[in-house]
């Protein structure tokens, strides 16, 4: 599970003192299902994961995956976490084989538990007959297929996924979907970031819109639309979007400041 209470973070800028990349949001995933992080590039999504994953600390605020402190206890969360993004990069020089293998040995798998992880792994994703080849020399969507390989390696109970479908092709992106859906369907508790609104109808059971380092709004897709007058979700996201913004305007303007420039112009 991952719970997420009063979550914010500020980088130092130069020019204005600090940039607010979060600001104070909540939420919480259970197992079994995939919750959504929907805002366009520069929400803070990217952001929010890496403060998950521990590779940043919070300014403010706590969170913990499945019972671990992010701040207390990191070592503890990065050994129940995998990450994947659409930029994962891959050792050129070692086989899809060797891959795998080097980062189950950094999470401390025996050599049996390793050998049987694989075996599953690249039989359900079906690794087996490139398993042999440099990752150099493989096409788009194998190399993708490792970096999921590798992010399960170690059968973590949560996993990450940051735009996992960035520059890939149709049908290797659907495959992608289909895993990350098969894998809640295991019980995995899945956090998914996107921009894409067709990846979210399709697959996330709850999601967040998130802008500006804000949430505004949570909730099942029929939830989310039961409060809003548009009619369909991408509408409704433009909405919320836009009045967000007029909000921020018509602040600023009273007070006579140029509005902050938001986090994800620092960490998407």
């Amino acid at each position: 599970m991952i719970e997420v209470h009063d979550l914010s973070k500020r980088f130092p800028d130069l020019r204005q003192g600090e940039v607010v990349a979060l600001d104070g949001i909540s939420f919480e995933v259970r197992p079994g299902e995939v919750f959504g992080l929907l805002g366009p590039n520069g929400a803070g999504k990217t952001t929010c994961l890496r403060l998950l994953s521990t590779i940043l600390r919070p300014t403010s605020g706590t969170a913990s995956i499945d019972g671990k402190d992010i701040v207390e206890e990191p070592d503890e969360v990065r050994a129940r976490i995998g990450f994947l993004s659409g930029t994962t990069g891959l050792y050129d020089r070692m086989t899809a084989r060797e891959t795998v293998e080097y980062f189950g040995r950094l999470y401390g798998l025996s050599e049996e538990q390793l050998s049987e992880s694989i075996e599953r792994i690249f039989t359900t994703l079906s690794i087996h007959e490139f398993a042999d080849v440099l990752t150099i020399r493989l096409s788009t969507g194998m190399r993708q297929k490792v970096s999921i390989a590798r992010t399960l390696v170690h059968d973590p109970p949560v996993l990450i996924f940051d735009e996992p479908t960035t520059g890939l092709d149709v049908l290797v992106a659907r495959a992608v979907l289909d895993t990350v859906a098969r894998l809640r369907d295991e019980g995995k508790c899945i956090i998914y970031s996107t921009h894409i609104m067709r990846e979210v109808e399709r697959l996330c059971d709850r999601l967040a819109i998130i802008h500006r380092g804000r949430i505004l709004a949570e909730g099942s897709q029929r939830d989310i639309m039961a409060a809003s007058d548009q009619p369909d979700l991408e509408e409704h996201f433009f909405d919320l979007v836009s009045r967000f913004e007029s909000t921020l305007a018509e602040v600023t303007a009273e007070i006579g400041q140029e509005p902050q420039r938001d986090a994800g112009e620092v960490n998407s």
